[in-house]
């Protein structure tokens, strides 16, 4: 049977890259770029084979979708943002039994999902910036899953909760990372320049990303969940914060216990809030 040795809320902003570059921003992100590596190791050192990562740069209009490529290769440049993201080559292993089995267990609870076997899929940032901290060597398998745009909360658990399912009817050794923002209301483009790295959209924004932290830290997450929605839309959640509402799906939603263990400070990024945090289970 398989098993789910890792979760965790994760971001994957491209001022992470700018951190190690030369510029304005050359070391400021060492606590997130640290982190994410340290989050890459537990998952080896507990003998994690895969990696399954809810990326909210990954878009769809209608339902849901995995990739589910037996290989991921390419060279990618973000449409975004070309000039921070270019040129970035990657080649992961796929698990394709693992992303159809997720897949077959979300349409049990009616979803409407599709697992992709299309060699052209290409995988979105909020997959790769992490893999390239937490997966340099290629040693663990990927699995990519999308933010639907027009799904609801209740639709994102569910989600969540199959993809446990699917994971511990596996034969694999999972980590799940909820690759996402918390609040995301970016600077406006006349704000855009060496300052946008420092700011949260707004204070209500910044102020409710601390109280989030808080809860979590507390351990108040039938709290957590019950505002999950609000949170999501009052506070501009990236995705929808599609990726946080299938992560708390994951772990038991408003019946999880466990400890979340903040790994990096909090901090801005052109507008959205950021962090790193692990929800340990077992």
């Amino acid at each position: 049977m398989g098993k789910l040795v890792l979760a965790a809320k994760i971001t994957h902003v491209p001022s992470i890259l700018l951190s190690e570059r030369e510029g304005p921003l050359k070391g400021r992100r060492e606590g997130a770029l640290r982190s994410l590596k340290e989050i890459g190791e537990r998952a080896k050192q507990r003998g994690a084979d895969t990696f399954v990562v809810f990326d909210t740069h990954w878009f769809s209009n209608f339902g849901f979708h995995i990739n589910a490529n037996e290989r991921h290769k390419g060279v990618y440049t973000s449409h975004e943002a070309p000039q921070l993201i270019q040129d970035m080559q990657y080649d992961y292993p796929g698990n394709s039994a693992l992303g159809v089995a997720m897949a077959a267990e979300a349409k049990k609870g009616g979803l409407d999902v599709i697992a992709h076997k299309v060699p052209t899929l290409a995988l979105e940032y909020g997959t790769i910036v992490p893999m390239l901290y937490m997966n340099r060597d290629a040693e663990l398998k990927v699995v990519s899953a999308a933010s639907p745009l027009f799904a609801t909360m209740d639709e994102f658990r569910i989600f969540g909760e199959a993809t446990r399912r699917a994971i511990e009817q596996s034969d694999n050794n999972v980590a799940v990372l909820a690759s996402g923002s918390l609040s995301h209301q970016l600077v406006s483009n006349q704000q855009v320049g060496d300052s946008q790295w420092d700011v949260v959209g707004s204070e209500f924004n910044r102020q409710m990303d601390l109280r989030v932290l808080e809860l979590w830290k507390e351990g108040r997450y039938r709290e957590f969940v019950r505002m999950l929605p609000e949170y999501a839309r009052k506070c501009n959640g990236e995705g929808l914060m599609a990726d946080t509402g299938m992560l708390f799906g994951l772990l038991g939603w408003d019946t999880y216990q466990g400890k979340a263990e903040q790994l990096c400070n909090y901090f801005p990024s052109s507008g959205s809030g950021q962090v790193n945090v692990e929800f340990h289970v077992g």
